[in-house]
């Protein structure tokens, strides 16, 4: 049982460091506080709900125009450990990043056990393909299309960063800059906690999925941000996934946010004066107000 299975960690403390549930005791209630948020953003802001990229209900993306054309686009990939959440229960950053003149789009997907990681990375990419050749009908600019996204969601922002976009009939650098948010970079610990009784990786799928072995092409500036008061484990996998990707030419910039843990950190979305909203403004060359950034 005290065997060490991944970078020094036993058995016995996996849960503890690649398992957020079982270190914030109060998930729960930071769950329902950004559901209500997003409940307020969807009835107050101007939308295109529900609109179908794949053939089934949850592959559907939810568009809140900046209200003024040709404006940068930001998809947000929701978190929940392949298993769980919505996008309806995550768009509360959105009135933030339209008021900046933003157009921002959240995309949903199927979850597991219903289907498996590797159709979910799919299915994202997909959804991305979907944006760029359809986001000027709803007043986005394609060609200042910017990508985020929340622990899982972190992960198939990784993993659309390493895709080969010319091979689907996309620009290269279709993806003008990215922000990962808490994400799973390193598949293999799943393999040793218990909500893989849900997600279903094997060794094989988890190799394949796995941003530190299919790191970002260095086409895009990436933000990697992680909580403070993440576990050890959490934070050293998004250190160990920056140096990765710098080490691969990648622009990219670790942000450790002091005083958030795992599911308060997308909070600072809401904030334009947070550190990371301000980041993502400044890689999509806004600032908080829209229009250029201040200097």
């Amino acid at each position: 049982m005290n065997e060490v299975v991944y970078k020094g960690f036993r058995k016995d403390e996996m849960e503890l460091h690649f398992n957020p549930r079982a270190v914030v005791r109060d998930h729960d209630r930071w769950r329902e506080e950004r559901a209500e948020a997003s409940k307020l953003a969807r009835r107050t802001l101007k939308s295109c709900l529900d609109v179908p990229y794949g053939s089934s209900p949850r592959q559907a993306i939810d568009i809140f125009p900046a209200g003024k054309p040709d404006a940068p686009v930001l998809l947000y990939f929701h978190g929940g450990y392949w298993r769980g959440g919505s996008k309806e229960e995550n768009c509360h950053f959105a009135p933030t990043f339209v008021k900046a003149g933003v157009t921002v789009a959240l995309l949903g997907y199927d979850l597991c056990p219903g289907v498996a990681v590797p159709d979910i990375v799919q299915q994202a990419r997909a959804g991305i393909a979907w944006v760029y050749r359809n986001i000027a009908n709803y007043g986005g600019d394609p060609s200042r299309l910017y990508l985020t996204g929340s622990s899982a969601g972190g992960h198939l922002v990784a993993m659309a960063l390493a895709n080969n976009w010319e091979k689907e009939g996309l620009p290269r650098k279709v993806i003008k800059g990215a922000a990962a948010i808490s994400g799973v970079y390193d598949l293999d610990p799943v393999l040793h906690i218990s909500v893989n009784e849900e997600i279903g990786l094997i060794p094989e799928s988890a190799r394949e999925n796995s941003p530190m072995l299919h790191p970002p092409l260095p086409h895009a500036p990436l933000i990697i941000a992680v909580g403070g008061d993440e576990s050890l484990g959490w934070r050293q996998m998004s250190a160990d996934f920056h140096t990765l990707c710098k080490s691969r030419g990648v622009d990219c910039q670790f942000l450790e946010v002091p005083g958030v843990h795992h599911f308060s950190i997308t909070t600072h979305l809401d904030d334009p004066k947070s550190a990371l909203a301000r980041a993502i403004f400044k890689q999509m060359g806004l600032s908080a107000v829209g229009g250029p950034p201040r200097v």
